[in-house]
């Protein structure tokens, strides 16, 4: 439960925290972006719910796993719902009601932005890290959270920022289109981010499959043949 607590938690704050850009300054220049790395703000929200959601496969199996992604998915929708209800409801001070449009009424490019990417990239991610565990067992489970968690994460990045950024602000009218620039640059700065974090959580993924495992007294090869 505290999986998917985690899971939902991070999801559901990376929707409204993703409409502010980041930009951190580097000691060194990168091509594409330059000396300052930037990153939508949901950046390290979204890349904890790909630790949850390889600790949960891990331990409950492929099928489970997908369950989470899809409840996570109709999350997405519940959120966009509710945030624009809020938008179109009467206000008592019409100049607060503005800024708060101004403010979550973009999140409605970053939650369509984020159904198309969270529907292709978690569901990668469940796929390739099964793939990955009928080949090698219980062991190298550092090679399925990294492998999955990194290419499904890249997927995800393009999907989301082309959308979030770009094309759902062109066709709605709501929030800036970013040039191309801009949306590379997005891109890389979050990929950079969401890799390290994949390397990075392996440890942790690793104490939290072995933390619920003891406590469970499920064998490891029992808690993953769905």
């Amino acid at each position: 439960m505290a999986l998917i607590g985690l899971f939902v938690t991070a999801l559901v704050t990376a929707q409204v925290t993703a409409a502010k850009v980041l930009a951190f300054s580097l000691p060194v220049s990168l091509p594409i972006t330059g000396a300052e790395l930037v990153m939508p703000g949901a950046a390290l929200a979204y890349a904890l719910t790909f630790v949850a959601s390889d600790c949960y496969a891990e331990l409950y199996g492929r099928r489970a796993a997908q369950v989470v992604v899809n409840v996570g998915f109709v999350m997405n929708f519940i959120v966009l719902v509710l945030v624009w209800s809020t938008i179109a409801a009467p206000a008592a001070d019409p100049e607060l009601a503005g800024q708060f449009e101004t403010v979550l009424g973009a999140s409605t490019n970053i939650v369509l932005g984020s159904l198309f990417a969270y529907l292709v990239s978690q569901n990668w991610d469940v796929i390739v890290f099964h793939r990955i565990r009928a080949y090698t067992g219980r062991d190298r489970l550092w090679l399925r959270n990294i492998a999955s968690t990194a290419s499904s994460q890249a997927i995800d990045t393009v999907i989301f920022v082309g959308i979030a950024f770009a094309l759902a602000p062109a066709a709605l009218g709501v929030g800036p289109v970013l040039g191309v620039g801009e949306l590379l640059a997005l891109m890389v700065g979050q990929y950079l981010l969401k890799l390290a974090i994949a390397v990075l959580d392996t440890p942790f993924v690793y104490a939290i499959v072995s933390i619920v495992r003891s406590r469970e007294g499920t064998p490891a090869d029992e808690s993953t043949t769905a």
